[in-house]
């Protein structure tokens, strides 16, 4: 029996929540998992002390350490999952007065790489959530101090006044404008036929101004908006700019097309920047966003989205309200974290970007410990937790910008304006708490994942909400490239974390305890997993190449202690995608996208942040690119082809070792039929490598697309090959 606990308001349950099945049957696994392991490192420092081969012999300890602590953090986060449950449809009998407001963040950067309309599509998805549209807030942060995606959101402005009471009177369920009329049961009535043809003229109107690359002055259609393009003069660049914010929708005076409700807030912000300026990438913005709405609304909860992130469900705002508003457990509650979804996702994710792991299962795990960690996107805070821990708040530099400021001016007023401006500026947050103690945090390029640790740190407790239908749903990169290069950024500031007075390890366990401090550390230390991997990637083939044995034969007992940890390792792994709703087919791309990431992002990764730690380089925030203009490419992903052009650096160690395996594959089958001795164990595991390099064989022989692997890569590949097997002979004699 699972054992159902329960929360309520006013005697109406809001949201319950029971711990997984799975949870006792893991816990005992990990108990023998565990013997097996501290056997294992028995063993290896017995063969340590006795190995005529101690470097061999220390590489394999080290890489078995290494995925014994990665298996401990996993263990750490299967400790105590749940589930929840939520009832929005009792939430929604409250009184509108008690309904809470809500400040959305929205944040982009490029609108070349993250074309306005996206902007424009997310912003109408949160506008017209099934909640009282006057209490709804939108603050678009524009990092990127862009004409154009200001223009954009003007075009959003004008035609949400149609679209948000459509959807209401409707109960439309998709409330982006470009998914609801993509999708074949969109409805054929006239006013849905009259609001798609707005929408094509406004979607007409914002690319061709994104095409020219300027707002021409026949586009602009209302007078209140015409000076304000004067800003962007020949000296305004993205780097160097004043503060722009500009209320492009008005609740206080702006009604709906039928006139029988008051529209959202919608408020463009770019952000103060000077070439002296410290920037701090998106957790900088985020921070501006939080100041400039404290002065303008102040709204008690606040999403955070990233530009692409569109709604798909109206009524996710009140199942967040679900609990941030129960008595119960509200004071001590920082922010309900939803899950990233992502669209046109290939039938079995090739590239594993669905991040099911990472984005679900972990978080089932979190979330039966203290909660889950912060995202980036799809997360309703609590304004009070960014200002200290739930006892007691930080100070900050003016009544204005602390949480329990009330807000009792028009957002238009000039005094209101003039402050807003001031607290965009680019010097405000200087010799000041702002990404230290206050707000989102500074310091890494993962700043999402610090200012989640930081929150944890300080006492608050966090929530997992998961439900049937996808709260949001963002664009996934749709080439091997764009997937390993994003990883590779989040590898570095993963590992600025490991290394920094703040680490998992050291503050984590400290101030959150030994579980939830190892499930931090599972993320933290990603960059690690490159050490077993290319260890166990090219060591044992070599060995075998060479007629050396380095793990136990098959009359040795010690043998089977590998395989089982081997199969039991990877077992468990497959039972948490099926258990949590997934495919074997999608499991495998998962697991075979690991090995991916050790030879490429991992270990890039680990030499960017050495190189940057030396002074030797710096780390630039790198946008991924939401544009998808490429058919031939999209057509491929969705034959779930791999698509490994342009040229990468990135791509050769992983290319040497599919050819490395597969050489030492051919020579232990050959060792096989000529009566040789076959070392059992290095055969399996150069097996296990060519099954999961198989699309890598396909892009350097079979293909002829622009997706292959480039030849200067397959060559530069062959040749290191043959200096590893060339090398080994010495390091094996």
């Amino acid at each position: 029996m699972e054992s159902h606990i329960k929360h309520s308001v006013g005697g109406s349950t809001l949201h319950t929540y029971h711990p997984c099945r799975r949870t006792v049957p893991y816990r005992i696994y990990a108990v023998i998992h565990i013997c097996g392991i501290v056997a294992l490192m028995y063993h290896h420092v017995h063969s340590l002390i006795k190995s005529d081969k101690p470097l061999i012999t220390s590489l394999l300890f080290i890489a078995d350490l290494v995925l014994a602590f990665m298996w401990a953090t996993s263990a750490a986060v299967r400790f105590n999952p749940v589930h929840r449950s939520e009832y929005p449809e009792r939430y929604v009998a409250k009184p509108e007065e008690d309904c809470p407001k809500l400040d959305v963040f929205i944040c982009t950067a490029d609108p070349y790489k993250e074309p306005p309309m996206i902007v424009v599509n997310t912003a109408l998805s949160v506008m017209a959530y099934d909640y009282p549209s006057d209490k709804i807030s939108v603050y678009i942060s524009d990092d990127g101090g862009s004409s154009l995606t200001l223009f954009a959101l003007m075009e959003a402005a004008k035609f949400s006044k149609h679209w948000l009471p459509f959807c209401k009177k409707n109960n439309i369920q998709d409330r982006s404008p470009e998914v609801y009329f993509s999708s074949k049961s969109h409805s054929s009535c006239d006013e849905a036929q009259n609001l798609k043809i707005m929408y094509k003229d406004m979607k007409n109107r914002v690319e061709h101004v994104a095409e020219s690359g300027k707002v021409e002055a026949e586009f602009i259609t209302c007078d209140e908006f015409r000076g304000v393009f004067d800003l962007w003069t020949d000296k305004f660049t993205r780097h160097d700019h004043p503060s722009i914010i500009q209320v492009l929708q008005n609740n206080e005076t702006e009604m709906d097309e039928t006139n029988t409700f008051k529209m959202p807030n919608l408020i463009y912000v770019s952000r103060e920047k000077s070439k002296v300026s410290t920037h701090h990438f998106k957790a900088g913005a985020l921070n501006t966003l939080l100041r400039v709405s404290a002065v303008l609304t102040n709204s008690p909860v606040i999403l955070v989205l990233d530009c692409d992130m569109y709604s798909n469900d109206p009524v996710t705002l009140v199942r967040a309200l679900c609990y941030l508003t129960d008595p119960k457990i509200k004071s001590g509650l920082g922010f309900v974290q939803f899950p990233q979804k992502f669209q046109g996702i290939s039938k079995n994710d090739i590239y594993a970007c669905e991040y099911k792991r990472i984005f679900e299962i972990n978080m089932v795990g979190f979330d039966g410990l203290m909660g889950p960690n912060f995202f980036g996107t799809g997360c309703f805070f609590n304004r009070r937790v960014f200002y200290g821990p739930p006892s007691n708040l930080i100070l900050h530099e003016i009544d204005e910008l602390g949480p329990n400021h009330i807000v009792d001016k028009p957002i238009k007023s000039k005094d209101v304006l003039a402050l807003a401006h001031k607290v965009a500026g680019c010097i405000y947050e200087h010799n000041t708490n702002w990404g230290s103690k206050i707000g989102f945090r500074y310091g890494s390029l993962v700043e999402d994942y610090y200012t989640g640790l930081m929150i944890h740190g300080l006492g608050w407790r966090t929530v997992f909400c998961c439900p049937k239908r996808a709260a949001f749903y963002g664009d996934a990169p749709k080439t091997l490239f764009d997937v390993v290069n994003q990883q590779k950024r989040w590898c570095i500031g993963l590992l600025e974390m490991v290394f920094s007075k703040h680490s998992p390890v050291t503050y984590g366990i400290k101030t959150v305890g030994l579980l939830v401090g190892l499930a931090y550390c599972q993320s933290a230390f990603w960059a690690f997993w490159t050490i077993p991997l290319i260890v166990y990637g090219l060591l044992p083939q070599l060995a075998l190449l060479h007629g050396v044995s380095v793990f136990p034969k098959t009359s040795d007992p010690w043998f089977w202690l590998h395989i089982f940890l081997f199969l039991g390792a990877y077992v468990q792994d497959l039972l948490d995608f099926v258990l949590e709703g997934s495919s074997c087919r999608k499991w495998w791309n998962d697991q075979r996208m690991w090995l991916i990431r050790g030879f490429t992002s991992f270990f890039f990764g680990y030499i960017e942040f050495i190189l940057k730690t030396l002074d030797l380089s710096t780390n630039r925030f790198n946008i991924t690119s939401k544009a998808n203009d490429d058919e031939e490419q999209s057509k491929r992903y969705e034959q779930e082809i791999f698509n490994f052009g342009p040229y990468s650096s990135m791509f050769l160690l992983m290319t040497t070792a599919a050819i490395l395996n597969l050489v030492t594959l051919v020579w232990g089958i050959y060792c096989l039929f000529t009566s040789r001795e076959v070392l059992v164990l290095e055969l399996m595991l150069a097996s296990f490598a060519v099954v999961n390099c198989l699309p890598i064989y396909e892009a350097m022989i079979l293909r002829k697309d622009d997706g292959k692997l480039p030849k200067t890569v397959c060559f530069s590949a062959g040749i290191l090959t043959f200096a590893f097997i060339v090398s080994g002979y010495f390091f094996f004699k």
